[in-house]
């Protein structure tokens, strides 16, 4: 806790994040204290996930769907943000979103956190692909079918993101 009594400073600020320092560490957080809501779809055996083009990684990357909480409205409640990111990203409706709390990805890095949503009772209502300006794939997996396919997407040059050890973690302890 000694580094705290150092002040932190802002090296660098842009329209979504900010570089920090705080004595010797460098780090980086959303501008306005906005965090994200990753949403876990996981119905009749499948899971839902996206595919998108991540310019920090400069190539299409797997995920969980995911959005921020309160970048359009402020205060906006994670399970909103959810409900209104999945429906967005992949055309599902969920009855119901519970929130199984909050992590950080990357803590020596980014202060930014996310809040795991598991989405209940899917409804389809579009075909998803995201609002203007994302160019999302939505995939449909068979959870027995996951560890193929995120090797294939692998083998295709795709990124897959930290948060989907959450469903690949125990097959990887045998």
């Amino acid at each position: 806790m000694e580094s705290l009594k150092e002040p932190e400073e802002i090296a660098w600020q842009g329209r979504f994040i900010t570089a920090k320092t705080r004595g010797k560490w460098e780090y980086v957080s959303r501008s306005r204290g906005i965090s994200a809501a990753v949403i876990l779809a996981v119905q009749d055996g499948s899971v839902v996930l996206v595919e998108q083009f991540r310019m920090p990684l400069g190539r299409n990357c797997i995920e969980l769907p995911a959005g921020l909480v309160g970048d359009e409205t402020q205060g906006e409640a994670p399970e909103r943000a959810a409900a209104r990111e999945l429906e967005e990203e992949t055309g599902f409706r969920p009855r119901r979103i519970e929130n199984l709390g909050e992590f950080y990805s990357s803590p020596g890095m980014v202060s930014e956190s996310f809040h795991l949503m598991r989405a209940h009772d899917l409804e389809r209502v579009h075909e998803g692909g995201g609002v203007e300006g994302e160019d999302i794939t939505v995939h449909i997996v068979p959870l027995a079918d996951l560890e193929a396919f995120i090797a294939t997407k692998r083998a295709e040059g795709c990124g897959v993101d930290v948060k989907l050890l959450l469903l690949l973690g125990a097959g990887m302890l045998g």
